[in-house]
């Protein structure tokens, strides 16, 4: 018996529908990854990495008490950190993501280590989950060193405190108060016995930012706690716990380094004149930067510290940010580039109080000038 076309168009119809349903099953099978699972690592120096461009690494250096981090696509999170240690001493940790080099332990693909007056830019982000029953900072690692290397102490730790809980405080002591990046900051140096330390911490808890670790670089250049001939060997974040410390995580870190500031690979030489016509409460300041070097300087950018109660109103020829402590001149689309030889001129006006003066230095690119 042959079958009536209504029951034959029904049966083309469901299986035109079952073949519909199982294309649509399989183009989602193909564009959606697999859903990988969390892993846990709770060995002293274990560490794994993510996104086949971070390693995340339990670092526990500073007790003997069990330390376990869940590692996510994205970061990580204490999931156990047993033990305290005394607050006036060092932490007992230091869970962390990284770009760069840790003890012979770098991430994939890196550009680190890379010579600072070679860097353009540096730009990460972060995300950070907080809890307030521990001791602890929530901080950046950036490390310096006059030779690229790979493992061991570096020479200069830069820290950069997000947020503290607890009476602890950074290495050395507090040697001011300075603008990094368009934020405040209290300025503390020291040394640990192994390195120097120049950290910045936060009057209030950030939990999310993103920003220019050369910044930060151009500052610890700028108190001679490098020069543009060292390396950026690491650019590292997490945290380091005194007491307890399960819940900390973090949620999500970037992290990239631009090259070739410099021409081609070259360090920035350069000199700077910096003439001012001041009067009571106000001044201006024409500023020539020269390129003393052989090769041409791209995508320039000044730091310099602009001293206590001086405050820039307007500027001209480049774009000067913030407006007071350390700020930065940064080219536009028609004067980026300097020639070998060659100068380009900015001014700013500006208001102050007390006794005026001018900066102590300039850094191009993360190469301290000369001045005259």
């Amino acid at each position: 018996m042959r079958p009536s076309k209504h029951h034959a168009r029904g049966t083309r119809g469901l299986l035109g529908a079952l073949l519909t349903a199982l294309a649509a099953l399989a183009a989602l099978l193909t564009v959606a990854p697999a859903a990988h699972a969390d892993t846990t690592i709770c060995e002293q120096y274990g560490s794994t990495t993510i996104q086949d461009r971070y390693v995340v690494q339990n670092n526990r250096w500073g007790t003997g008490d069990t330390q376990c981090i869940t590692v996510t696509d994205s970061g990580f999170r204490l999931t156990q950190a047993d033990g305290s240690v005394p607050t006036n001493g060092a932490p007992k940790s230091y869970p962390s993501v990284f770009n760069g080099c840790h003890y012979t332990n770098c991430s994939p693909g890196t550009r680190l280590p890379a010579r600072l007056g070679t860097i353009s830019t540096a730009p990460t982000s972060i995300s950070y989950s907080y809890v307030s029953n521990a001791v602890y900072d929530a901080a950046y690692d950036i490390w310096l060193d006059p030779t690229p290397r790979t493992d061991g102490v570096n020479r200069t730790e830069i820290m950069v405190w997000f947020n503290k809980v607890g009476s602890i405080q950074p290495v050395g002591s507090q040697v001011g108060t300075a603008t990094v990046a368009g934020r405040t900051w209290q300025v503390w140096s020291g040394n640990n016995g192994s390195n120097d330390v120049l950290s910045f911490v936060a009057p209030s808890a950030i939990t999310s930012w993103s920003f220019d670790v050369m910044d930060f670089v151009r500052q610890a250049v700028s108190r001679g706690l490098a020069q543009d001939s060292w390396y950026l060997t690491s650019v590292q974040a997490g945290f380091e716990p005194w007491q307890n410390g399960a819940g900390l995580a973090v949620n999500s870190f970037s992290s990239t380094v631009e090259t070739g500031s410099g021409g081609s690979g070259t360090p920035a030489a350069c000199k700077v004149a910096y003439a001012t016509n001041v009067w009571q409460g106000g001044f201006t300041a024409d500023v020539t930067v020269t390129n003393t070097g052989s090769s041409p300087v791209s995508d320039w950018k000044l730091a310099f510290a602009l001293p206590t109660g001086q405050r820039i109103t307007s500027a001209w020829g480049a774009g000067v940010t913030p407006s007071a402590g350390a700020v930065t001149a940064s080219g536009l689309f028609y004067n980026a580039q300097i020639a070998p030889g060659g100068q380009v001129t900015f001014g700013f006006q500006g208001s102050y109080a007390g006794t005026f003066a001018k900066p102590a230095g300039f850094s191009l690119n993360g190469t301290a000038c000369t001045t005259g």
